[in-house]
């Protein structure tokens, strides 16, 4: 049987979480932090998503505040009863002169599973963004399942970045050829928003062999990477945050 649930947190400047809101496999749990960030860590209640689920978690950063959203485990999305595809649906707000760093763990698609992701973000036009992307495509010595997720940003109003990509038996052919993942298995972004970058624009440069940093047309750069592993992945988005973030 499929199920429906939706999360809910919302972090004030003075470092409380007035909303934190749970429901079936969301659990958000605040958790000790370093630094000057309130932090939520999402704790998987139970497997999910499955086929059919409808999974949604909104965050709303209010001006002034920092927030640290984070996760226990990896998300591994599965096949389930229902034929129909599950769809987690992420939608994220950040105040003025707030700051939200969405980090959480890989989302690992396994054979035979189908989710529609999306994730949209509002930012003010002072508002500081990290977003952390990462795929898993199939569990040790699997293929994956059909995986299509989409990222769209605004800032102030004005289309940041809108990009979907799609990966497995349901994507489009090509998808794992040599002009996409060419054999890699985990694919990751890194999404970096910062008013710093108008005066301080980011320059484009490889970060080893199938990653890359490039800037966006709005205060922000864009890191890509693919890669053999989950851990590898890791590492080079590890490195690229360093670089982006100057270690903050």
């Amino acid at each position: 049987m499929s199920l429906t649930a939706t999360a809910r947190i919302v972090a004030a400047a003075d470092g409380t979480l007035p909303v934190l809101e749970s429901d079936g496999p969301l659990a958000l749990r605040r958790t000790r932090a370093s630094g000057p960030y309130t932090r939520v860590t999402v704790v998987g209640a139970m497997s999910a998503p499955l086929g059919g689920d409808r999974l949604a978690l909104t965050a709303e950063v209010r001006d002034g505040a920092r927030l640290l959203v984070d996760s226990a485990a990896a998300t591994v999305a599965l096949p389930g009863s229902d034929a129909a595809p599950a769809t987690y649906d992420i939608e994220l707000g950040v105040g003025a002169d707030a700051e939200l760093r969405w980090l959480p763990e890989q989302l690992v698609s396994a054979a035979g599973s189908d989710l529609r992701m999306r994730t949209t973000v509002t930012l003010a036009p002072t508002a500081r963004l990290v977003l952390r992307e990462e795929q898993v495509l199939g569990r040790h010595a699997e293929r994956p399942g059909t995986l299509t997720s989409r990222l769209t940003v605004r800032r102030a109003g004005r289309l940041l970045f809108d990009q979907e990509l799609a990966y497995g038996p349901g994507a489009p052919a090509g998808w794992d050829g040599p002009a996409v993942l060419d054999g890699g298995r985990a694919t990751g972004q890194l999404l970096v928003v910062d008013p710093d970058f108008d005066d301080k624009p980011v320059d484009t440069r490889l970060l080893g062999s199938y990653a890359a940093i490039a800037p966006l047309a709005g205060p922000a750069a864009l890191v890509t990477a693919v890669a053999p592993d989950a851990l590898s992945l890791r590492r080079v988005l590890d490195e690229a945050l360093g670089l982006l973030t100057g270690g903050r």
